[in-house]
């Protein structure tokens, strides 16, 4: 857990409470946290998933890895300390999004479970919901859309999460996307049937 350095500061509630916002909304509020290797198909998911239920007039957004690190988190290295940092500080804007009563898409790796689930512990029981998006090594090297296995394996990109960095796979992912075998439409459709199943569309 993060230390709290600055002393003189108090929290205020808000006059709008959670349950009004997510009641104005139509729906309750969650964190669909999408992890796995890099090129498992994370963001094309989730951004699936975002353009489906914004047709379905819900509120949504993606936060995206590489997107964030363009900007609130553009200090930050891909060391085991920085990864921790990036993921704390996602954790802490995705809780602001879900308690606006909306629904945030992460894509982010998101590699070690213990910042994951330090980012679950933010969160009330049934708002984050961990996606495996359940790619294999071979597949994810095969896609390599932006070449980086490559130069990992050529020594150019240090500390790359499945070549010099490890991965550690949930062990109690909310659910588990194949996406060796199905496409992301079909992927996309299995995690809005999750929320249909669990409330979460719906107030």
């Amino acid at each position: 857990m993060t230390e709290q350095k600055a002393t003189n500061v108090t929290w205020h509630a808000h006059a709008v409470s959670k349950e009004e916002r997510c009641k104005l909304n139509g729906h309750q509020g969650a964190v669909l946290w999408f992890t796995g290797l890099s090129a498992c198909g994370k963001s094309t998911i989730a951004n699936a998933v975002d353009h489906k239920l914004h047709l379905r007039g819900k509120h949504t957004f993606v936060l995206d890895g590489d997107n964030i690190r363009t900007g609130l988190n553009k200090n930050l290295t891909f060391s085991a300390e920085d990864r921790a940092e990036n993921i704390r500080r996602l954790g802490e804007v995705a809780k602001l999004f879900a308690s606006a009563g909306n629904i945030a898409l992460t894509a982010f790796i998101s590699p070690y479970r213990a910042d994951r689930d330090q980012v679950r512990a933010l969160m009330p029981a049934g708002e984050f919901i961990e996606v495996y998006v359940n790619a294999s090594l071979e597949t994810c090297e095969k896609r390599d859309p932006k070449g980086l296995y490559k130069k990992a394996r050529a020594g150019e990109i240090k500390n790359f999460t499945g070549i010099s960095d490890p991965y550690e796979a949930p062990e109690k992912a909310e659910l588990v996307l194949d996406a060796d075998t199905k496409s992301i439409d079909q992927l996309a459709d299995e995690v809005i049937a999750y929320l249909e199943k669990q409330g979460i569309l719906t107030i």
